[in-house]
């Protein structure tokens, strides 16, 4: 493990801590993550790191954990200095940079699959992987076309979580639903429609399932609800349209998992 002291900022192996812009990761295929929980929770999962920026009291208390996980270079600075880098004010003394982990193929994923259907906001997707690995559904499926769930924001909410999830990212949804179909998933998908089953009527089969979840604005497309098996929706009061997709994903998977 090289040691490095800053007395530079000027460095441009430290331009991923400078930037918030999602392209320069997406290009790279690599992810920033901050703060010790997240960091601490990423240390013990077998990633590919590429380097730490951290205070010397961090590491300090981390050594072992550091060394361990492999981590081949780790810069070292007060947190004034890691301020003038990231270029705000932090509240915590740790950032790392790493490899984001490859895409899970689909025939690896387990039985309980998460799907994302063209979600807009990258915290939400990183709420809905912090709830689906608290309540043990381990798949997670989303588009290479929405928020990447190793984006800084996401891993932030996910508290280092998302690491939890066998994530498979997919290109063509329908092709995907109707390969989860040939493998023996049944598909839900969380909508309201006039046909959806309220979800205090519904009693989930035992086996592998596939839970849709849609657009925050649009919902779920209408091409996929004709693929879905059963369209369930979450009882609310009339006036109110409906949760937000995190909040619905967590009672939906507490629901399927729990009233087995």
């Amino acid at each position: 493990m090289e040691l490095l002291e800053l007395d530079s900022l000027d460095l441009p192996e430290l331009r991923p801590y400078r930037t918030l812009r999602g392209n320069l990761f997406d290009a790279d295929g690599s992810f920033v993550a901050d703060s010790p929980r997240v960091v601490d929770q990423l240390l013990g999962r077998g990633l590919e790191f590429l380097s730490l920026l951290c205070t010397p009291e961090y590491l300090e208390a981390r050594r072992s954990l550091i060394e361990a996980a492999g981590v081949p270079r780790v810069y070292l600075g007060e947190r004034k200095l890691l301020e003038a880098i990231v270029g705000h004010r932090i509240h915590h003394n740790v950032m790392a940079h790493l490899r984001r982990p490859p895409s899970v193929p689909l025939e690896e994923l387990p039985d309980q699959v998460l799907m994302l259907s063209r979600l807009n906001n990258m915290e939400n997707v990183g709420a809905i992987a912090r709830s689906a690995a608290a309540l043990g559904v381990r798949g997670y499926a989303v588009p290479t076309a929405g928020p990447h769930p190793y984006g800084r924001r996401a891993i932030r909410v996910s508290t280092g979580h998302i690491t939890r999830l066998a994530t498979h990212i997919y290109d063509d949804p329908l092709e995907t639903i109707r390969a989860f179909k040939a493998r023996g998933y049944r598909i839900l998908a969380a909508e309201v429609t006039e046909k959806a089953i309220p979800l205090a009527d519904f009693s989930p089969v035992p086996g592998k399932w596939v839970l849709i979840l849609g657009n925050e604005e649009e919902g779920v497309p209408e091409e996929l609800l004709r693929e879905a098996d059963t369209v369930l929706r979450i009882e609310m009061e009339t006036d109110v349209k409906s949760f937000n997709v995190a909040m619905a994903a967590s009672i939906l998977m507490y629901a399927l998992r729990h009233r087995l």
